[in-house]
């Protein structure tokens, strides 16, 4: 089964993350997107879903453009005219009955028409808790390898504790 895209309406999320809202506030609109990027570049991978953030570039006279950061993560920029919401629609459109797909927006109209075309919604809200949740979980997965490799460390004989530490030595000569 192919894994789940994830559709998210990227000005729409960086309005409602507070953390995201005070770097738009400032004036730094581009750092509060590669702020967003980054984060959901994480998620993404942890999750196993293929995600698009979409952003709007209605005003800008140019053609819409797509690329690649991970696996996982990519950044679509609409073209001239087009907004979030309308690419968002036709991706569900295409996708419709192929492929699970998560919508993110706190848009209520958006929500309506994307459950419409079979689109699961999530709001930009659940997403940050839900990356939060993902955060916790990693840092616990890897105390728990750190807590494992030490318990392992002090468990081994004193020889081969010294040949390993050997070994390690002389691959990174």
């Amino acid at each position: 089964m192919s894994p789940p895209v994830m559709l998210v309406d990227g000005y729409n999320v960086v309005g409602a993350w507070q953390s995201l809202q005070e770097l738009k506030a400032t004036g730094n609109i581009a750092l509060a997107r590669y702020k967003l990027v980054e984060i959901l570049a994480n998620y993404s991978a942890y999750r196993g879903f293929h995600t698009t953030i979409v952003f709007d570039a209605y005003n800008q006279p140019q053609p819409g453009a797509t690329e690649d950061v991970t696996q996982y993560l990519k950044l679509h920029y609409t073209d001239y005219h087009q907004t979030a919401d309308s690419y968002i629609e036709k991706v569900c459109a295409q996708l419709r009955k192929l492929r699970r797909v998560i919508v993110v927006t706190s848009d209520r109209a958006q929500q309506l028409t994307v459950g419409g075309f079979g689109a699961e919604w999530m709001s930009a809200l659940h997403l940050e808790q839900d990356v939060r949740s993902a955060q916790a979980s990693m840092r616990r997965k890897q105390r728990s390898q750190n807590t494992t490799h030490r318990r392992l460390h002090s468990v081994m004989k004193e020889e081969v504790r010294q040949k390993l530490t050997d070994w390690r030595a002389q691959l990174s000569q």
